[in-house]
């Protein structure tokens, strides 16, 4: 792959890629990559068999070389590429850039991003926040991803310890989710114990189908291997050896919390994942998510990644959905503390 400029105009440039069957998978379908890249970075990007031509502002073509030239390293190394990871990369590079205090006029080199891999499948970072999330995931014994739906929090915990398991660094995953949202207890549902509890685990056991096979996954459930652990029933036990993952952990109460986090064991890790904005518990109780991360952020051993509506790797609509319920929370916080304001100044004694 070489690229060679046009001196007499710095926004153009053109990209030359060796292996034409790449080439072709690294445009997509209809050159719906390219047309994501030109869409997002504002250049021109036209294909000519083995060779992509790109116009715009310089920033932005470089921008753009930088994007198709890691995209082009990851089909390189036998990993596929799809809408999704265009945009993954768009926003890691623009991340970078954004985040540089002085112009340089160095050659920015191919973006690494995270990755965590299976024998099934590769999952790579595909925004600043998630790489982050998933390099603290194999530095930290207790991992905390707070934030939105839709953000990769949950599968990319269940990805990490699913990885793991398969390295041999671990013997055990566990899963835990209070059983809040339903309005019911456990009890009261048909079934052995994890037919009760699989409703509201269903989405960590969709990233486990995606990371293991699911014959290999039904087996380690089978005999324990995977293992689910209602939250109400993890009391009283040491998790050695381990991956322990607590979801929807913003439904827990401080109580829950604690004795959760006190389980963590030898060779164990602890990966908590939640968003305090949909906190479903009665009136007036406390989210044992929202207390943990305040006492724990900063404690040696403990990170604490957070995702905003930026990070939402689902639909687009997710992204601007989130930030409507935001904002309008935002508004009611605001409208709540001016008429506060309003009654004290009311209540207060007129001057003389």
């Amino acid at each position: 792959m070489s690229p060679t400029a046009d001196n007499a105009l710095a926004s153009q440039l053109e990209l030359a890629f060796e292996d034409n069957r790449l080439a072709a998978q690294l445009y997509g379908d209809f050159d719906q990559n390219l047309a994501l890249i030109e869409q997002r970075l504002k250049v021109s990007a036209t294909p000519r068999g083995n060779h992509v031509l790109l116009k715009g502002a310089a920033s932005s073509v470089d921008q753009a070389r930088r994007v198709l030239e890691s995209l082009y390293g990851s089909l390189e190394e036998g990993r596929s590429v799809d809408i999704s990871d265009v945009d993954g990369v768009i926003r890691m590079i623009q991340t970078e850039d954004s985040q540089l205090t002085l112009p340089t006029l160095e050659r920015k080199g191919k973006v690494r991003m995270a990755q965590i891999a299976t024998r099934k499948s590769t999952i790579v970072a595909r925004t600043p926040a998630q790489d982050a999330y998933m390099r603290s995931m194999e530095r930290n014994e207790l991992v905390f991803g707070v934030g939105p739906a839709g953000t990769g929090k949950t599968y990319l915990a269940v990805a990490h310890a699913a990885s793991l398991l398969e390295r041999g660094d671990i013997n055990r995953i566990i899963l835990s989710r209070p059983a809040v949202e339903a309005g019911e207890r456990l009890g009261f549902l048909p079934g052995d114990m994890k037919e009760k509890v699989d409703p509201y685990l269903r989405p960590l056991y969709d990233a486990l189908y995606d990371m293991m096979k699911p014959e290999n996954v039904e087996r380690c459930i089978t005999s324990g291997i995977i293992e689910v652990a209602p939250l109400a029933f993890m009391r009283g036990r040491t998790l050695a050896n381990a991956v322990v993952i607590l979801d929807e952990a913003q439904n827990t109460t401080s109580m829950q919390m604690k004795m959760f986090l006190t389980r963590l064991g030898e060779n164990s890790k602890m990966i908590v994942t939640g968003d305090p904005t949909q906190v479903d518990l009665p009136r007036g109780e406390k989210s044992g998510l929202v207390e943990a991360v305040n006492l724990l952020d900063g404690v040696e051993g403990v990170h604490v990644s957070r995702f905003n509506d930026k990070d939402v790797v689902r639909h687009a609509l997710v992204g601007r959905i989130v930030r409507a319920y935001e904002a309008d929370t935002a508004k009611r916080l605001a409208d709540k503390e001016s008429e506060g304001l309003a009654r004290t100044l009311a209540a207060a004694p007129p001057r003389s």
